[in-house]
């Protein structure tokens, strides 16, 4: 059974972070959809994800594809079962599922600290998913380095 891990992002953008755990979750060998709740939304992540630094490219593809599933990283609105994955990156607001959690390696939820109803929105997944039996982790990056500040279950 995986765990889900809540990073709260009060210093960097979504942006700035998202590469850093895609590059850390590729390096574990996992493959990962980012899952948002707009197609446009991903479009603009998907366009930031180009632009990165040459020598720190992540492959990566939008969802709709016919090589979906080649792609290391894969975009997308779906809430459809994720096959071949290990980790789901949550981004926007996005659902995640309590079988999701069990059936991936990890579970990322990236919400923004600054806007009231990211957080409340993160705090309603944090109780549905722990009360539903799933490993949680909090980090934050409040200090200025990404520190563990709650946890629950296993």
């Amino acid at each position: 059974m995986g765990a889900v891990y809540f990073y709260h992002l009060t210093r960097r953008s979504l942006a700035e972070t998202l590469p850093v755990l895609l590059d850390k979750a590729m390096g574990a060998g996992w493959r990962i959809v980012v899952r948002g709740k707009d197609q446009d939304r991903i479009t603009w992540l998907d366009d930031r994800l180009w632009l990165g630094p040459e020598d720190h490219f992540l492959p990566h593809g939008v969802a709709g594809g016919p090589r979906d599933h080649l792609q290391p990283v894969l975009l997308t609105t779906s809430l459809e079962p994720i096959a071949q994955r290990h980790c789901l990156m949550s981004v926007d607001g996005a659902e995640v599922g309590a079988g999701e959690v069990g059936d991936l390696e990890r579970v990322c939820i990236l919400f923004d600290g600054t806007d009231p109803d990211a957080v409340a929105h993160a705090r309603t997944q944090w109780k549905a998913l722990t009360n539903a039996g799933c490993a949680a982790q909090y980090w934050s990056e409040e200090s200025g380095k990404w520190e563990k500040k709650a946890e629950s279950g296993s």
